[in-house]
């Protein structure tokens, strides 16, 4: 579905007088309508209208809502569906949001309710496109979490283990080791993974603006609330919230999520009502909160609260035997997005990677590839393209070449180059499948390649026995 800055809404409903007046409320909110007197009618719209939300009456001659509902859901996979029902068929209502209903509303809907679900759905639609859309950037958990190591392996089985469940998961790392991907990994591996995953980074947020995003708030909370405002624990109801960076947590908001973690209610901003929360929370840092816990800057009950399970990712630097399976998948990664192929990487090249301490992690190997990538002049990576900090820790051996044999040396050094590759590729591929005891998909994934292209790699190697 193609984003765009406008709100559209398709309005289902025989009733013309009804129609109307929800036209009128909507528009005057900012909304395009698009209005139907049928499903038939309203299934001929959406191709023309490709609404962000769709408002249908339960009851309506011919083709009633439920049934419009799937229809919908089959051409517009995650369109919110927000259903009209009578007063006495709320049970009804109720059940056909167990089937993928958004929500409900009871006819003749009340004016500010109707606006106040509507943007709603309208919210986590929007945060439905942006999941989908970075998945879309990012590989999923085989393809995102690369390593053979036995620390990244361990990290893949907590994951697996711990993702089924319902419990609350903290992800310990430095920047940029992938606490994001492990969050992405557990939200697929759970029984909420049709459900939204939202994000907060809580460090990325100013203490009053992050609150409001989190609870929500009402119309006329503060100055500029011209209209009620979900939070993210209501758009991820039913599904998962990853709270990033939560040691930046200010100590007040630590209390009010204490209480939502604990209570399952939140309060929004403005609000004497509170509203109960179905959601599962997983949270990351990059700090040592037990540290902060002893000296007092974050609270020792909401550690507990958020531990239940910890799942510490190792930094680059003590896990150097992924380096080529991390550099290989990334250049395939960069070289889609740029549109450029590197075949070979240099021995020098590889060996100021190996040399390098990697503060900034993950990310930081593939800052550096993707400046190899843009500035390479040819389809191999030589130590001409790292950036200084690192071509300093190329070895004059590695580098030097006597003049009497350039000539020689340009006619053979792809072959062996080749061949050097050849070789690392198959160690690679032997440290794959021991530390996997063999298994094809887990060693696959591991190393971000399909099952078809490693059978062909374990011909090619002879390794096809193992």
């Amino acid at each position: 579905m193609t984003r765009t800055d406008e709100r559209t809404v398709l309005v289902v409903d025989d009733e013309p007088a009804h129609r109307l007046m929800v036209r009128a409320v909507l528009e005057d909110e900012g909304w395009t309508v698009a209005d139907a007197a049928s499903g038939d009618k309203a299934l001929a719209l959406i191709g023309k209208t490709q609404p962000h939300v769709a408002l249908v009456d339960m009851k309506m001659p011919g083709m009633d809502g439920l049934t419009l509902m799937r229809e919908l859901h089959a051409r517009m996979p995650g369109l919110p569906v927000v259903l009209l029902t009578a007063f006495g068929s709320v049970g009804s209502a109720v059940d056909a949001m167990k089937q993928g209903a958004f929500d409900y509303l009871t006819k003749p809907a009340d004016n500010e309710e109707l606006k106040a679900v509507l943007e709603k759905s309208y919210e986590y639609r929007r945060l439905i496109e942006e999941n989908a859309r970075l998945r879309s950037e990012r590989p999923d958990l085989g393809g995102g979490i690369i390593g053979a190591s036995p620390a990244i392996a361990r990290v893949r089985e907590l994951i697996e283990q711990a993702g089924p469940s319902e419990a609350t998961v903290l992800i310990l790392g430095e920047s940029g080791t992938g606490k994001e991907l492990v969050a992405d990994g557990l939200h697929r591996a759970s029984q909420r993974s049709r459900k939204p995953l939202i994000k907060v980074n809580c460090a990325a947020l100013p203490a009053d603006l992050l609150e409001s995003e989190l609870f929500g708030y009402m119309k006329g909370a503060f100055t500029g609330a011209v209209k009620d405002k979900p939070g993210r624990f209501q758009l991820a109801s039913g599904g998962t919230l990853f709270l990033d960076e939560i040691g930046d947590m200010p100590s007040h908001l630590q209390a009010k999520l204490l209480r939502a973690l604990q209570e399952k209610i939140v309060e929004p901003l403005g609000s004497v009502k509170p509203v109960e929360t179905d959601v599962r929370v997983l949270a990351a840092t990059n700090r040592d909160l037990r540290a902060d816990v002893a000296s007092g800057r974050f609270r020792e009950d909401l550690f507990y609260r958020l531990a239940v399970l910890e799942i510490p990712i190792p930094p680059l630097r003590d896990r150097l035997e992924d380096l080529p399976l991390l550099t290989g998948f990334l250049l395939r990664k960069l070289g889609q997005k740029n549109h450029k192929e590197i075949r070979a990487v240099s021995p020098a090249f590889l060996e100021a990677l190996t040399r390098h301490t990697w503060p900034g992690n993950v990310r930081e190997l593939e800052n550096v590839l993707e400046r190899a990538l843009i500035l390479a002049r040819a389809d191999t990576f030589g130590p001409d393209l790292l950036p200084p900090q690192l071509a300093a820790l190329v070895s004059s051996a590695s580098c030097a070449i006597p003049g009497d044999l350039q000539n020689g040396l340009a006619e053979t050094a792809p072959h062996a180059l080749e061949s050097a590759m050849d070789d690392a590729e198959r160690e690679t591929l032997v440290r794959a499948l021991d530390t996997f005891a063999g298994h094809r998909e887990k060693t696959a994934d591991a190393l971000g390649i399909s099952r078809r292209t490693l059978q062909y790699k374990l011909k090619k190697y002879g390794l096809t026995k193992r």
